[in-house]
């Protein structure tokens, strides 16, 4: 059924404030250790024994890392795809996106990029073509490739893992209702950054990721998403929510009321503004 949606120059479905910043700040601090995590013995100039990929991290940021743990040029495992022969869905079309799996994986002597992206992906098929994923799946009327792209959004967008599972139930909700998904996260995927402010010149971007234009969910996973939000694609949470904004941290408020949306908006830009002003 098709409802009104209010304009979306002035709707921000998803902005959740202070503690998206602690979250930004942490993938980019995680960028920088995860290579160099464990090392033999302590000597810094051994090669790293493990690869930590975390979770939500985009497909690029795999890439540059296993590039810098096998000591690579930039770019070497981006340029191996093509040789990789990785076990992807059909849906994929070639494009591992969320579909190399968070985890920690071992560094041998004889690791190529092949090798580490082949691990990842027969990773991801082994926790997503089994029970609750499938099931999760097959029960919300979806495919498994779409139960990842949705738990790739609920990745981006949960600012805590209580949260998930509301934040996955308003995927479906819009869905269900055919409204605009209306996410900022695919915005920035879109754009290659991670930020909190999108702006209404950003929302007309001419993108498939761009869920304010264009209906639906995006063409693939726009992350690789961990274990958790899995869960919570395969198993919402009931509710009829349409709109959630985390206020501060630890109060995350889901509303199916457009108005109320927009005071639990307002209440956040006022407390981000305070917080501004008081630094």
């Amino acid at each position: 059924m098709q409802m009104n949606t209010p304009p979306r120059s002035t709707i921000r479905l998803t902005r959740r404030g202070r503690i998206a910043l602690i979250a930004t700040g942490a993938v980019v601090a995680a960028t920088a250790v995860a290579v160099a995590l464990l090392s033999l013995d302590g000597d810094e100039d051994a090669r790293p024994t493990t690869l930590v990929i975390p979770e939500g991290w985009r497909a690029g940021q795999v890439y540059d890392a296993v590039d810098k743990a096998l000591a690579l040029p930039d770019g070497t495992t981006k340029k191996s795809l093509a040789k990789a022969h990785l076990k992807l869905p059909n849906d994929a079309e070639g494009n591992p996106e969320g579909y190399l799996f968070p985890a920690t994986y071992p560094l041998t002597a004889k690791a190529t990029p092949e090798s580490l992206l082949s691990y990842m992906v027969d990773t991801a098929n082994k926790k997503f073509n089994g029970a609750p994923v499938a099931a999760g799946a097959q029960r919300n009327a979806m495919n498994v490739y779409q139960a990842v792209t949705i738990a790739s959004i609920v990745q981006a967008e949960a600012a805590t893992k209580a949260d998930m599972a509301k934040v996955a139930r308003v995927v479906f909700n819009r869905l269900e209702r055919g409204m605009p998904l209306q996410m900022d996260s695919t915005i920035n995927y879109a754009l290659n950054r991670a930020t909190l402010k999108t702006t209404a010149n950003d929302t007309r971007i001419d993108s498939p990721y761009n869920s304010y234009q264009r209906m639906g969910l995006p063409p693939t996973p726009i992350g690789n998403p961990g274990e958790d939000a899995l869960r919570a694609a395969a198993n919402p949470a009931p509710g009829d929510w349409l709109y959630f904004v985390t206020v501060k941290p630890g109060d995350t408020r889901f509303t199916a009321s457009y108005q109320q949306h927009q005071r639990n908006v307002a209440e956040f830009n006022a407390a981000r503004k305070s917080a501004h002003t008081a630094r």
